[in-house]
């Protein structure tokens, strides 16, 4: 599982990136493979979306912050 968690993250924070430099100047990450339209920008952003998806998911199992109460804690 170790392998997908850190597949998925690394898409997320793909994704995050892409937003974050296409807020600042307008351009996409898409646009080295021919734009939003393409079908690799596709796959690639149906990937992130569906890293985003499984971290969700599975954010409350891993979190050591979130998951289970800890002893002491606020």
């Amino acid at each position: 599982m170790k392998p997908l968690h850190l597949i998925a993250n690394t898409l997320v924070w793909i994704g995050a990136l892409n937003w974050g430099v296409w807020a600042i100047t307008g351009w996409e990450v898409g646009q080295l493979f021919g734009g939003m339209d393409a079908s690799v920008s596709k796959v690639i952003y149906v990937l992130v979306g569906l890293s985003a998806l499984y971290t969700i998911y599975e954010h409350k199992k891993i979190c050591r912050y979130c998951g289970k109460e800890q002893a002491g804690a606020m």
